[in-house]
C-alpha cells in the first residue's frame, strides 16, 4: 500500500494520479451542487421583489446576476478536459462567490432590520452553504482549503467589522463564523483522508492484481484465459507449426556431480537463455520437462514461417552452450529436433492448469533430438522443405525413430557420431 507523508503520498506520481482519479470522481457532486446553489440564488432573485424595498431589488438584482453568471461559468469550466488539473478555478470562483453572498446578507439582513423583524431564523443565505462547497471541491488540497478559508475570513471580517457596532453583534458573529469554519476544515480533512485511503487501497488491489494477470498470461495464452473466464473450452487445432525439443547432454551425470543447488543454477541459467531467444524470434515456450525445453513456433504466437523461426531459435539457444558450461563448471551440450506439421492445443483440467500442445508432430520433435549431434540439430524433411536457409543442414540420411520406422533426418551442428563397423579380413 502506497505510504501517506504529510497529509501526501510519498511518490509524486502517485500523488499526482490521486488528485487527478480524486477530482475526477468528485465532478459529478460538484456540478449537483453548483447547480443547487444556483437554484438557491434563483429563488432569492424571485423572493427578493416581493419583501425587498424597490431601491434595493435593484442592488440585489445585479448581485444575484453577478452570482448566478459566476456559477455557472464554474460550472461550465468543470466540462473542460484540463479542469481536474486546475483546483485554482474552484478556489477563485468560490471566492468570488462568497463575496457576493457576503455582500447579499449585508442588504438581506438591513432589510430585515427596517422590517423591525425578530430574527429568530437565519433570514440570509447562508454563508456554509459556500464554505461546504469549498470544503468538497478543494477535498484533496487541505492547504488549499485552509488558503480559501483565510481569504473568506477576511472577506467576511471586512464585509462585518464596518456596519456591526454592538461588540455582541460582532462576537456572536466570529463564533458562528469560527464554528462553521472548524466543522467545514473537518469535512475537508475527512473526504481528504477517505479518499486517500479508499484510493491507496485501489492501488494495492490493483497492482496485485496486474501482478496476477502477469503471472496467468505467463502461464497462459491471452486468448486462453479470455474463453477460461468465459466458461468457454480452450482446444485449438494449428495445421503448420514447427515443434522445438531441446535436451541437455550430460544431465544424468551432472546430477551425480554437483549440489542441488548448483543444479538448480545450472537448469535456471538454460530456461532463462532459451526464454530469452523465445521472445526474441517469436517462439512461445510450452513447457519444460526434466532437463528438456518444448517450445512451438506458428502456435499462439504468431510467426511468419514457423520453420525459419524454429531454426533461428535452436541456432541462437546453441549459441550460448559456452556460457552454460562456463555456469555448470563441466563439459555440457545440448540437442534440439524439430519438426513441422499439424498440432493441436489446448488446457485440460482445473487445477494448475497450462496451454499444452499434442499430436505427432511433437513426438517426432523428441524423438529426432536423440539423433541430433551434441551442440547440434535435427530436423525432419517436412522441416527442411518448409525453410528458406537450408545451406548448413547437410545432406539427409536415414534414421531408425523408436516407434515410427526409417525417417528422413537433415543434420547441421558438430557431425553425428556414427558406430563403425569392425574391418573384415580376407584370407585366402
Amino acid at each position: 500500500m502506497q505510504m501517506v507523508s504529510h497529509g501526501r503520498f510519498a511518490d509524486p506520481a502517485v500523488e499526482a494520479r490521486f488528485q487527478e482519479t480524486a477530482r475526477t470522481l468528485r465532478l459529478p457532486f460538484v456540478r449537483i451542487y453548483g447547480v443547487l446553489f444556483m437554484l438557491v440564488a434563483l429563488a432569492y432573485t424571485i423572493a427578493n421583489p416581493i419583501f425587498v424595498h424597490p431601491h434595493d431589488t435593484a442592488r440585489l438584482a445585479l448581485l444575484l446576476g453577478c452570482t448566478l453568471l459566476l456559477a455557472g461559468t464554474y460550472i461550465g469550466s468543470t466540462f473542460w478536459p484540463r479542469y481536474v488539473e486546475q483546483p485554482a478555478i474552484d478556489f477563485a470562483a468560490l471566492l468570488g462567490i462568497v463575496f457576493l453572498v457576503g455582500h447579499i446578507n449585508l442588504i438581506l439582513f438591513d432589510e430585515l432590520i427596517d422590517m423591525q423583524e425578530k430574527m429568530h431564523a437565519v433570514g440570509v443565505i447562508n454563508r456554509l452553504s459556500v464554505s461546504a462547497f469549498a470544503a468538497v471541491a478543494l477535498a484533496g488540497r487541505p492547504r488549499l482549503f485552509l488558503l480559501w478559508l483565510a481569504l473568506d475570513f477576511t472577506v467576511f471580517l471586512a464585509t462585518v467589522m464596518p456596519v456591526q457596532s454592538h461588540s455582541a453583534g460582532l462576537s456572536y458573529a466570529l463564533l458562528s463564523y469560527l464554528s462553521g469554519a472548524v466543522i467545514m476544515v473537518a469535512i475537508n480533512v475527512a473526504i481528504d483522508r477517505s479518499s486517500r485511503g479508499a484510493f491507496a487501497l485501489a492501488e494495492a488491489l490493483e497492482a496485485e492484481r496486474a501482478k496476477n494477470e502477469a503471472l496467468v498470461y505467463n502461464m497462459l495464452p491471452q486468448a486462453a484465459v479470455e474463453r477460461i473466464r468465459d466458461g468457454r473450452v480452450v482446444a485449438d487445432a494449428y495445421a503448420d507449426a514447427s515443434v522445438i525439443f531441446i535436451d541437455m547432454v550430460g544431465f544424468t551425470g551432472l546430477t551425480k556431480r554437483v549440489s542441488p543447488g548448483h543444479l538448480v543454477e545450472v537448469l535456471n541459467a538454460f530456461f532463462n537463455h532459451a526464454d530469452a531467444c523465445a521472445a526474441k524470434h517469436g517462439v512461445e515456450k510450452v513447457k519444460t520437462i526434466g532437463d528438456a525445453y518444448l517450445a512451438i513456433a506458428g502456435g499462439n504466437v504468431t510467426s511468419g514461417n514457423s520453420a525459419d523461426a524454429a531454426i533461428a531459435f535452436a541456432r541462437d539457444v546453441l549459441a550460448g552452450v559456452a556460457e552454460l558450461r562456463a555456469v555448470a563448471g563441466t563439459d555440457v551440450g545440448l540437442r534440439v529436433g524439430i519438426h513441422s506439421g499439424p498440432v493441436v492445443g489446448g488446457v485440460i483440467g482445473a487445477t494448475r492448469m497450462a496451454y499444452d500442445y499434442w499430436g505427432e508432430t511433437v513426438n517426432m520433435a523428441a524423438r529426432l533430438e536423440s539423433t541430433a549431434p551434441v551442440n547440434g540439430m535435427a530436423i525432419s524433411e517436412s522441416t527442411w522443405l518448409r525453410a528458406k536457409d537450408r545451406a548448413a543442414f547437410g545432406p539427409p540420411h536415414t534414421e531408425m525413430l523408436k516407434g515410427v520406422g526409417e525417417t528422413c533426418v537433415y543434420h547441421a551442428g558438430p557431425a553425428p557420431k556414427r558406430r563403425t563397423l569392425p574391418e573384415i579380413s580376407w584370407v585366402a
